[in-house]
């Protein structure tokens, strides 16, 4: 049943990252999801029910759970009962339980809902569902995890999945983690998949296409190719060298954070390439067959550790992720017979330096989180380190970085005081004039 608007007034909290001041909800923590999803590709009507387990932190009588506007609620249930109040505006479904749940109590969201999901705008543009000529695509990344199912929308909530997700039978549909069960009925097809690492909602996706899938894997971590079939040799081509790849991160980065890694090719062209976990995203403009995107392979499988196993806990520290993960690109370069790490440092110094310097790494505001500055300067910033520490306690750092937080959520500071033990000089001069201020330190020598 529906409640009154004036009722939910001053439900909102303080925002629990100022850099997505609408995002994340007070009161709970998430567990687990489960998502039963229908979707039809020709009309782009999506059904679902979601499952949300959760446990109360906070004596409320009302939660707000993150879930687009364009998508109908027709049902909500708490804990079994039906007599459960809520509203759905503005992006905020209200949800009252019949009965005020104790902090530490279980709460257990169940909501049907229904329409055409379409991205939600920002100021990153459009982010979430997005209809392709034949499927769909999910790019969440920062905040659009609720342009598709019910959610905490914010990074430092972490949770297991279970996503069934049933489209026309000529379709593949991908999801996050293991495929647990297919089971093909008249014309629809019904994937089920299991996600059991914590996982952030952004990092959630389903890829749904006229795709083939292939074992590529030749080394300890299993490894798939999605794609339509069109594109295969192109792949084996641009994508051949991704055990490779594997193989280097994980002796330097510590090992593989996820069972298997899955890369999917849309039929559709892409900007840029999208991870999450356990997947990665590429556009069919991405796949020519001559070796053009090596670079964003690598950045893409670097995401596995720096992203989506350690997932930042506020959007300030978007360099956790993206700045780790194009130094992997060099990294991966000087292991496969290209430049140096030290040469391409240096060329992106000189980039930068081209460029206004007027944006700090450590905290560059929503509007330029996704900049290219933050990516180099951030990957600058460990080279800067690196050539501090060397290259045994550098890599050292790294594995028990990702080892010590493996599927959890980061900060910064914890990065730097961990780095504190690698050497007995002082790093603050490092930390402040790369991450702190906007002035481009010397490169480093």
């Amino acid at each position: 049943m529906g409640i009154d608007v004036k009722s939910s007034k001053g439900i909102d909290d303080d925002p629990i990252d100022p850099y997505l001041p609408e995002n994340g909800n007070r009161g709970y923590r998430v567990s687990r999801y489960e998502l039963d999803l229908t979707y039809k590709v020709h009309s782009n009507r999506l059904t679902g029910k979601a499952t949300i387990t959760t446990v109360t932190t906070e004596p409320r009588s009302r939660f707000t759970i993150d879930l687009a506007s364009n998508l109908h609620v027709t049902k909500v249930v708490t804990n079994g009962s039906r007599n459960t109040k809520w509203l759905h505006r503005s992006g905020k479904l209200i949800v009252t339980p019949a009965q005020k749940i104790p902090v530490g109590g279980a709460l257990v969201l169940t909501v049907q809902y229904g329409g055409s999901p379409k991205p939600i705008h920002s100021m990153w543009g459009e982010v979430g569902w997005e209809e392709l000529t034949e499927g769909a695509l999910v790019a969440n990344q920062p905040n659009g995890a609720a342009s598709w199912f019910p959610c905490d929308d914010h990074p430092s909530s972490k949770a297991s999945y279970r996503i069934s997700i049933t489209a026309d039978s000529p379709y593949y549909a991908v999801a996050n983690g293991a495929l647990v069960s297919k089971r093909t009925r008249a014309s629809q097809t019904t994937w089920v998949y299991e996600q059991t690492e914590p996982m952030s909602s952004y990092l959630a996706t389903i890829q749904i296409g006229p795709y083939e899938r292939r074992d590529i894997g030749s080394g300890s971590v299993p490894m798939f190719a999605v794609h339509p079939p069109r594109l295969r040799s192109a792949f084996d081509v641009d994508f051949g060298r991704q055990p490779q790849m594997m193989d280097v991160f994980s002796r330097l980065f510590g090992a593989y954070p996820f069972p298997e890694y899955t890369v999917v090719v849309t039929d559709d062209q892409l900007e840029i390439p999208l991870e999450a976990q356990g997947l990665s995203i590429f556009g069919a403009n991405h796949c020519s067959g001559q070796h053009e995107s090596e670079r964003l392979v690598a950045h893409e499988l670097a995401h596995q550790w720096f992203g989506n196993s350690l997932t930042l806990g506020r959007w300030k520290d978007i360099w956790l992720h993206e700045g780790f993960a194009c130094y992997a690109e060099w990294i991966w370069s000087e292991n496969s017979g290209g430049p140096s790490a030290h040469e391409l440092a240096l060329q992106a110094h000189q980039g930068l330096a081209r460029k206004p310097q007027d944006l700090i790494v450590g905290d560059p505001g929503p509007q330029l989180m996704f900049d290219d500055r933050v990516y180099k300067r951030g990957a600058l910033t460990l080279h800067a380190l690196r050539r501090r520490l060397g290259d045994d306690h550098f890599f050292a750092l790294l594995r028990e970085w990702t080892q010590t937080h493996l599927h959890s959520t980061v900060t910064a500071e914890q990065f730097t005081d961990l780095a504190a033990h690698y050497t007995d000089d002082s790093l603050r001069h490092l930390w402040d004039t790369w991450l702190g201020e906007k002035t481009l330190p010397v490169a480093p020598r």
